[in-house]
């Protein structure tokens, strides 16, 4: 079935790779969220894919752990939970955390050079915000995303650079659960400055240090939304 959303003059990804990134995108972004049943006719509907490549992108996303198979045969979104947050984290920490070692190892001038542009563009988004609280939004995001990657760009392994950025995404369906209940929005900080210049310096320890407390940082923000949120439900 084609997609309205595609050029037609631009050689495009098999149907299948469509429907895994806009659904997988959707979940993360809590377009569909925790718990919500992901009817295949009603997913039809809203993409316009046909069912194959839309059960073939369910198939990959509970492989990934973003939404889950029930005793049915169909397929929900993933709950939201500390003790599955607990466990992205804690991959987080131990992927992460050396990759960016690595990386601080084996990274030339040209991966130095890729870290500068990821934070410049990132700062020059987060430069328009206000002093005040600040709500997260698709383009924070993505740039956070690749500033990220960036670090451990030059990290050797490629299953790792690959289970990081997996991490790094499931992650941010917290961080989109976060940024929807807190009581106030997310304000500037100079953390990523300083991850920055750490890694430049080649100091891995403290910039190992400085990313293992940014990744807990995220943890205690969820926890603390989930413990509101609980609280102020009734009964």
């Amino acid at each position: 079935m084609h997609n309205a959303n595609t050029s037609p003059t631009e050689p495009q990804p098999p149907l299948t790779e469509q429907a895994f990134h806009r659904l997988r995108k959707d979940v993360l972004c809590g377009t569909f969220a925790a718990g919500t049943k992901l009817k295949l006719d009603e997913l039809q509907s809203h993409y316009g894919f046909s069912s194959s490549p839309l059960r073939e992108a369910l198939s990959r996303l509970a492989q990934e752990g973003l939404v889950r198979a029930d005793e049915r045969r169909g397929f929900r979104v993933a709950p939201i939970s500390p003790e599955d947050l607990q466990d992205i984290t804690h991959m987080r920490l131990m992927l992460d955390v050396q990759a960016l070692a690595d990386a601080i190892a084996l990274g030339d001038d040209a991966w130095e050079a890729a870290i500068v542009a990821a934070h410049h563009r990132l700062e020059k988004v987060e430069s328009r915000f206000s002093d005040g609280p600040v709500v997260l939004d698709d383009e924070w995001s993505e740039l956070h995303r690749n500033f990220h990657l960036a670090l451990i760009a030059a990290c050797a392994s490629e299953r790792q650079r690959l289970w990081s950025a997996s991490l790094f995404d499931q992650a941010e369906r917290y961080r989109r659960f976060s940024a929807r209940h807190r009581q106030t929005g997310r304000r500037k900080s100079d953390e990523h400055q300083k991850l920055m210049e750490a890694t430049l310096r080649r100091d891995s320890e403290t910039a190992c240090a400085l990313l293992a407390e940014h990744i807990r940082s995220t943890q205690r923000n969820v926890e603390a939304a989930l413990q509101r949120l609980n609280a102020s439900a009734p009964g």
